[in-house]
């Protein structure tokens, strides 16, 4: 199974989005918790990624 990649699945980093909302990564942690902005947990680590959208919508 091929899973295709788009611009409104595509998840990003915490570290990318920092940079793009200029917040220190304890700030997100708390955004995720408060359901400001909710991470996606992948992985054994569970490590946060999140929607491409979800951030540009938080940036409008």
């Amino acid at each position: 199974m091929v899973m295709v990649r788009n611009e409104s699945n595509e998840l990003l980093k915490m570290s990318q989005v920092c940079k793009m909302l200029k917040v220190h990564p304890n700030t997100l942690r708390q955004w995720d918790k408060k359901g400001i902005l909710k991470a996606v947990r992948i992985g054994v680590r569970r490590d946060r990624r999140y929607k491409k959208n979800d951030v540009n919508k938080l940036l409008e």
